[in-house]
């Protein structure tokens, strides 16, 4: 089983990382204003944290989620996102959504190699981390009422990420 240990400090930054970019990618697609921005960044919190305790988390997901637990891990990821994101956060949301789903590509691929018993499994719970995010506000809508659960502009960064991903593996 993988955990901090089965990858150098750069590709544990990118794994960990890659748990929060997941959500990111989703919401850049289509932005959802401030309330909307809130129940997304709430329901990928709630899955990281499901993980923990979840009787499908393997290993490497719970040390992901116990490294974000820290301090001095939060600290670790938050700076990882800000460095893949630099420079695209005045950017369009596109250039944002590019670059998430870009190192959830090479994150899969560092599973791949370092930790391919538990590869399938960690893009799954990306995956999940991604629809989660996706489910959680509606859009297009006005405080609450109308709207659409998923956007096209969702589903379509879903799927991106499914084909990146390519879980099955």
């Amino acid at each position: 089983m993988a955990n901090k240990a089965t990858f150098s400090t750069e590709e544990w930054k990118q794994v960990v990382g890659s748990a929060f970019l997941a959500g990111f990618a989703v919401t850049a697609a289509d932005p959802s204003g401030l309330w909307g921005l809130l129940k997304e960044t709430f329901a990928s919190g709630r899955a990281l944290i499901k993980a923990r305790s979840s009787a499908g988390a393997n290993e490497l997901m719970k040390a992901i989620v116990s490294e974000m637990q820290s301090s001095e891990g939060r600290t670790a990821a938050r700076e990882y996102v800000n460095s893949r994101l630099q420079g695209a956060k005045s950017a369009k949301s596109e250039e944002i959504k590019t670059r998430a789903i870009e190192t959830l590509r090479q994150a899969a691929a560092i599973v791949d190699q370092k930790a391919p018993s538990d590869a399938a499994a960690f893009k799954e719970w990306l995956l999940h981390i991604s629809t989660n995010v996706a489910e959680a506000s509606k859009e297009g809508g006005f405080l609450g009422f109308g709207g659409i659960a998923v956007s096209d502009a969702e589903k379509a960064t879903l799927s991106e990420i499914k084909t990146v991903l390519n879980p099955r593996t």
